[in-house]
Order: C-alpha cells, then structure tokens, then sequence
C-alpha cells in the first residue's frame, strides 16, 4: 500500500463521519424533559409554578399552513387569591420553542 492510497482513505473517511455527524444533528430534536424545562423557565417569569407535565410521545400540530412535530404539556400555579391557574401549552419538538399556550 502506497501513503497516497492511505491518506486517500483517511481523507474518505473523515469526509463520510463529517456528513453523517450534520445529517444527525439536523434531524435532531429536542427531549421532552427539556421542552417542559424550557416551558417552566417561561411561566416562572409571570410567578411560581405549582404543577407541570409533558406528553412524551411528539405530535403532528398544524398552525396555519405550517406543520410543526409537537411537544403537548401543561403547568399549573396558584392565585394570589387561592385559586389555581393551569395552562396548556405546544412546544415545537424540534426547537422547544413554545408555538401556543391555553388556559383551561
């Protein structure tokens, strides 16, 4: 074997694990755990929270013309007045970003 057929191969190599690692990290989504965490900082800023769940399992969600894969939870805090408030939101399973909340 020949340095240029060896380094040939190496260059292939690193080449074909640089496509495969970009492929992965596009299709890539974000955890359910981390969608509901990136969901609670959001409701902790309007005041503590009391509850939270998440559906682990994503989602087909359509707003508008677009089509999003989703993260469907909710999180539950008390009133001032003693009451409790629970809001149900979507959070965008490839982002986390929350698409919509609800109250219920």
């Amino acid at each position: 074997m020949n340095w240029k057929s060896f380094l040939l191969g190496i260059g292939a190599g690193l080449a074909g694990a640089y496509a495969i690692k970009e492929a992965a990290s596009r299709n890539s989504s974000v955890s359910a755990a981390k969608a509901l965490d990136q969901a609670k900082i959001a409701f902790k800023k309007e005041g503590p929270i009391s509850g939270s769940w998440i559906n682990m399992n994503p989602e087909a969600y359509q707003k508008g013309p677009l089509d999003y894969t989703v993260y469907i939870g909710g999180v539950s805090r008390n009133t001032e007045d003693g009451g409790t408030e629970q809001f149900e939101f979507i959070a965008d399973a490839s982002t986390g970003t929350i698409l919509d909340v609800y109250p219920l």
